[in-house]
This record gives structure tokens, C-alpha cells and sequence, in this order.
């Protein structure tokens, strides 16, 4: 029998309600669908499309789609070039792509379409904003934090951002297409992971966030990124299965400051969020925390029908592990250094690489001899 999964997930935005079902007075949310299969219609473009959101935009942004896209059968294909031939900053327009289909909408006017770049003939995915409604909803500072952040990183567990134009009433966000889709569908359908397949997604973020992190560990964690809203709906899968950050939207350069802001999504959020004080990159190690827990088990940990009682559960970490689906102990062990209280006092990313359940479930290659497929 499928567990029965609940309607309580919220996703927090910079207006709502979370003030009145936490502690501080800053917070706020809105609800998070339920994991229904209906609930997200956005295949790969970017893994932030909500399926609560509007598709208002969708008609007008692709109205011009009239050729058929396919993607392409490897990834050799060169990415769409930034620079003209005389050596000049390359200013791109609608016109630069056929147009595909519809890979799905979300909030803020967002519609992803498949496209192929007309000269290189490279397969990319097209995000695209409202400027209206970006304003209308205070969040175009979001834009130029995701434009800003993403196009700078080069990971291949972090979706790439090529380049971006706008004309009078869009901004389009010129992605790399990630064929495998959403990790969140791959959740709903499986329920939960085989322990191989999430340890495997696990090292893949660990190291991408190390990436992000800091400067003296693999790959240059020296970029100082903070993302705080990682979750199965931000995160991708690319052609070989290898799962992909997607959505920078919330994410914030941290070179030396502790961050107040609320954001993210509510069953993801660290206790120090939650109650309002400041935080810094822990918030990620917790997070990937909340995800191991959700491979494993098909729900967040502290997921409840209650937006208060969530809050409470998170503060007080009142981690529980169900008896009806056998994980191993290395995995407990894991999510419990991960889902610590105390920021300080959580599981370094480094030693999440080398945690015996990771070691147990995952055949580590280094990056150079390739990702290799996910286990199934």
C-alpha cells in the first residue's frame, strides 16, 4: 500500500500567513501542494513552477510555437554562443529560437518551452517572466539574484544558466534542458527512493553545495552561495539520470554576512529560520537533511496538517522515523547529524561525502572519470 501523503507543505513567499502560525513576527507562507501527480506540470525547465501558479503567460509566450523540438541524443551539441563573430557581446531575441512545446507554468507569469537555439541548433529551455507581474509581486530582485548567481556557476549537479534578453513585457532566462524532468514526479511515483538511488542524489548535492559553499573544498566552494530553498521541486535530473540545482531565486551570496531573511519552503526550513534568528550556510546542511529523510521515507520529517504545529516540530526537532519502511541504520544516523539544532554542531558537507552510508550505497568515482548513472 502507497503512504498516504498530506496536504501540509507550504512554500514561503514574501507575503502570507506564516506569521500567524510561527513564533516570530517576520515570517510568512503559503500552502505547498499536495504530492498529487497533477500537482506539477513543469517537466525540466526549472524546478521552481508551482502548479497552484497561474499559467496566464503561457498563451502569449508561445503563441509562435510552431516547430517541433526534440532534444538532442547526447550532450556533445556546443551551448549556444554568447559573443557575435566580430567578438561582441551577443544580444539575443525571441526571434534566435524555434519554439517547442510547453514544458509546463508557474507563479509570477514563469511558462518554460522547449527550444532550439536557431544556428547552433542546441536544445535549451526557455523561462519566462512577466514583467507585470514581477513587479506587481515585488520579487524582480529575485531575477537579478537567479541571473546574477546562476549564470556564474559551473557544476554539473547545478542546472547551467546561458544567458538571458528581454523586450517590452517578458525576460526570458536561456537554461540548459534537463531531459529527465523533475526529481519531485520521480518521488511521486516511486513513493520513496531505494536507499542506492538516494545516497547517490545525496553525494551529487553534497558536492554541488560544496561547490557553492566555500573556497578550499572540491571545487572551489569559494562562490559563497547560500541557497535555502532546495527541495524535490528544485532539483532536476539531466540525461544520464545525474540529479541538477535548479532555481536560484532565493539564493543569496553570503561572503560574510548571517542572513535574516525568511524564505525557502516550511517543511524545509532550519529551526533558526523558523524562529527568526540569523543564519548562515547551515541552512543548507539542513536542508539535505530534510531530503535524505524524504528519499528514504516519501515525506519531510516534521510535515504536519498545520502550518504552527510544523513550526513547533522543526524547533524542537522532533525527529520520528517510521516503522512501516526499513531504512538502514547509517541512514538514521546520517539524518540525525544532519537535522541538528544547533547549526554549529551539524554534520560538516565534507563529511557527508564520506559518511559510511554514503560509502555503503554509492560506488564514488571521482568527477573526472564522469557521473555514471543513477542507481535505480
Amino acid at each position: 500500500m502507497p503512504r498516504q501523503i498530506s496536504n501540509s507543505k507550504a512554500a514561503v513567499t514574501t507575503a502570507g500567513g506564516l506569521a500567524h502560525a510561527c513564533p516570530h513576527p517576520s515570517a510568512s507562507a503559503t500552502l505547498r501542494p499536495a504530492k498529487t501527480a497533477s500537482a506539477s506540470t513543469s517537466a525540466s525547465a526549472s524546478a521552481s513552477a508551482s502548479a497552484s501558479a497561474s499559467a496566464s503567460a503561457s498563451a502569449s509566450a508561445s503563441a509562435s510555437a510552431s516547430a517541433s523540438v526534440s532534444a538532442p541524443a547526447s550532450a556533445s551539441a556546443a551551448a549556444p554562443a554568447s559573443v557575435n563573430g566580430s567578438g561582441e557581446a551577443k544580444k539575443w531575441t525571441f526571434d534566435d529560437f524555434e519554439i517547442g512545446r510547453p514544458l509546463g507554468s508557474g507563479k509570477f507569469g514563469k511558462v518554460y518551452l522547449l527550444a532550439r537555439e536557431r544556428q547552433s541548433e542546441y536544445v535549451v529551455a526557455l523561462k519566462v517572466l512577466s514583467k507585470r507581474q514581477l513587479l506587481q509581486s515585488r520579487v524582480e530582485h529575485q531575477v537579478v539574484r537567479e541571473v546574477e548567481i546562476q549564470s556564474n556557476l559551473r557544476h554539473p549537479n547545478i542546472l547551467r544558466l546561458y544567458n538571458y534578453f528581454y523586450d517590452e513585457k517578458r525576460v526570458y532566462l536561456i537554461l540548459e534542458f534537463a531531459p529527465g524532468g523533475e526529481l519531485y514526479r520521480e518521488l511521486l511515483r516511486s513513493h520513496h527512493f531505494s536507499e542506492k538511488r538516494a545516497a547517490t542524489y545525496i553525494l551529487s548535492l553534497a558536492e554541488a553545495l560544496i561547490y557553492c559553499h566555500s573556497k578550499n573544498l572540491i571545487y572551489c566552494h569559494s562562490k559563497n552561495i547560500i541557497h535555502r530553498d532546495i527541495k524535490p521541486e528544485n532539483l532536476l535530473l539531466g540525461l544520464d539520470g545525474e540529479v541538477k540545482i535548479a532555481d536560484f531565486g532565493w539564493s543569496v551570496h553570503a561572503p560574510s554576512s548571517r542572513r535574516r531573511t525568511l524564505c525557502g519552503t516550511l517543511d524545509y526550513l532550519p529551526p533558526e529560520m523558523v524562529e527568526g534568528v540569523s543564519h548562515d550556510r547551515m541552512v543548507d546542511v539542513w536542508t539535505l537533511g530534510v531530503l535524505t529523510y524524504e528519499f528514504l521515507y516519501g515525506n519531510p520529517p516534521f510535515e504536519t496538517p498545520n502550518q504552527r504545529l510544523t513550526c513547533d516540530r522543526i524547533s524542537k526537532v522532533d525527529l520520528q522515523f517510521p516503522e512501516n519502511i526499513e531504512v538502514s541504520g547509517e541512514g538514521k544516523d546520517l539524518i540525525r547529524r544532519l537535522l541538528v539544532k544547533d547549526p554549529s554542531a551539524r554534520l560538516e558537507l565534507r563529511d557527508v561525502l564520506v559518511h559510511p552510508w554514503i560509502q555503503k550505497y554509492t560506488q564514488r568515482k571521482p568527477r573526472e572519470q564522469g557521473l555514471g548513472t543513477i542507481v535505480q
